[in-house]
């Protein structure tokens, strides 16, 4: 019998990998297991991680944040909430459902091997916030942004130190995006929503009451904040090995085996915003401050039935067959068929699709109520559109695709905003790219191209020496018209929400570990 062959094991593998003691391809600028999850790689980032620097002072103060750097960061971050279908509970026993969402999905890990950062950088930043910062947090009112400037700290300042640290990750986030080469601004950005994240998620674990239900609302805005701004410092798009159908690797633009990858972590993060909401309503509506900054957001009006006639109706072009084809996966079960029990293969795959349908009805009708409302409306998207839309882009469906991609050309009109400022050239471009790679192949770029070319058409509008907030309506598609007061705000969505999460009974205790 011949000698077995040795195996010599690599260790070039990112640090996330090794973490998780699982195999890295080894994938350059970022590997395929943090594309996968959506998180970046320490392979991005070599400068950033090389090593300990010195506090500019010379006197540093606490690291923001205990995030173990041996441990798994996936295990502490990607579910820094709740696992999925896990519970908590608030300290009053008269309020209650077990929430199935996680409460977050982290924007990024913790850089590791960090340290302290300088006492200098810290007032730095906090200057930085006060006085130029929280102007941007807010697009449609200036009394918000007021908020976010003087109203907001202060609350902070009584205790909550994930919303300061919140805070000052968003400072430093802002001053790197004028100082882009200031490697201090990227790992204080890094290190303090690092130490946002620990404490956020374990004050989650631990329950949702009185006394932290509005600093948790707080910082879970800020967190999505950051998760959008974040994207801006993306300018290439991090590769992932392409696997068709047949098994085969396939190709992107110019032989490149590579494609866009899509702003899950928007999704993500907003999604949190939502269920922290939900949950933590009773105790919400009673803070003038959450009650300013959740009314102030414009009032949907979708109108489901109606979805296929509006401007974005195109988009459902095709539903009828693509559910037809998914239930004949199944013999015996097609779109027409009654719900079968949960307890069959059947009834599994209706409900499989019925919960598409009904998500890609849901997005694009908030597209055509977006497309009214330039701008703002727009904001609304990810956190309006279902968990299941989330999945389907998740699974990078073609249909899902293209709604995206119409949500992107939507922000064209905000570009002037430093955290948005791009992004609808950017990804609209991105999403083309995937469509025109071997991804797909030939067939869905013909068949999707009609469907994006309005998007594409607003994403690269130049009105020459003009403001970018306004595209003309031959152009944009429809009028725009000044927007009519109603009297219904937006916590009456927010009342009907609640009331599907928390229907009146007690909030399950979370399990007990011991």
């Amino acid at each position: 019998m011949p000698p077995r062959r040795s195996h010599k094991k690599s260790r070039a593998g990112c640090r996330r990998c090794k973490t998780r003691k699982i195999k890295c391809d080894e994938i350059h600028p970022r590997c395929g297991n943090c594309v996968k999850h959506g998180v970046p790689c320490d392979f991005e980032h070599p400068n950033v991680i090389r090593g300990p620097q010195p506090a500019l002072d010379g006197s540093p103060l606490r690291l923001p944040g205990s995030i173990d750097p041996s441990a798994s960061t996936d295990d502490q971050l990607s579910v820094a909430s709740l696992p999925r279908g896990a519970s908590y509970a608030p300290a009053t026993p008269q309020s209650s459902a077990t929430v199935s969402t996680p409460l977050y999905r982290q924007p990024g890990p913790p850089l590791p091997g960090s340290q302290p950062i300088g006492r200098l950088t810290e007032l730095r930043l906090m200057h930085h916030y006060t006085t130029h910062t929280y102007k941007t947090l807010s697009i449609t009112s200036p009394e918000i942004a007021d908020l976010w400037g003087s109203a907001i700290p202060h609350f902070a300042f009584s205790g909550s130190t994930h919303l300061v640290d919140a805070i000052l990750a968003v400072a430093a986030l802002h001053l790197r995006s004028l100082t882009p080469n200031d490697t201090e601004l990227v790992r204080a950005s890094h290190a303090y929503m690092a130490s946002c994240l620990n404490d956020y998620s374990n004050i989650l674990q631990t329950g949702i009451n009185a006394n932290n239900a509005v600093a948790l609302f707080l910082t879970s805005t800020l967190i999505a904040f950051q998760s959008t701004a974040t994207r801006i410092f993306t300018k290439d798009e991090s590769p992932f090995t392409l696997t068709t159908a047949y098994g085969e690797r396939g190709r992107g633009i110019n032989g490149a085996a590579s494609v866009y990858q899509p702003p899950l972590s928007w999704f993500h993060s907003f999604q949190g915003v939502k269920t922290v909401v939900a949950a933590s309503w009773p105790w919400l509506k009673e803070n003038d401050i959450v009650l300013t900054i959740i009314d102030s957001q414009p009032v949907l009006h979708l109108n489901f039935s109606r979805a296929s006639e509006g401007f974005f109706g195109h988009l459902l072009e095709g539903l009828d067959e693509e559910m037809a084809a998914m239930g004949s996966l199944t013999p015996g079960i097609g779109v027409q068929d009654p719900a079968p029990s949960n307890s069959s293969p059947g009834g599994e795959l209706q409900d499989s699709m019925t919960s598409t349908r009904q998500a890609y009805q849901h997005a694009v009708a908030t597209l055509n109520w977006a497309h009214t409302k330039p701008g703002k409306g727009a904001l609304a998207f990810p956190a309006t559109v279902s968990k299941r839309f989330v999945e389907l882009l998740e699974e990078r469906r073609p249909r899902a695709l293209a709604i995206l991609a119409s949500f992107l050309a939507l922000l064209k009109v905000v570009d002037n905003v430093w955290w948005l400022h791009g992004m609808a050239r950017r990804e609209v471009l991105g999403i083309v790219s995937l469509f025109n790679s071997d991804y797909f192949g030939p067939d869905i770029e013909r068949k999707w191209w009609p469907h994006l070319e309005w998007a594409v058409r607003i994403a690269l509008y130049d009105s020459g020496n003009q403001s970018q907030d306004f595209i003309p309506a031959d152009i944009w598609g429809s009028s725009w018209t000044s927007e009519q007061q109603s009297e219904i705000t937006f916590t009456t969505h927010i009342e009907m929400l609640s009331e599907l999460v928390n229907p009146g009974s007690p909030l399950p205790p979370p399990p007990n570990d011991t």
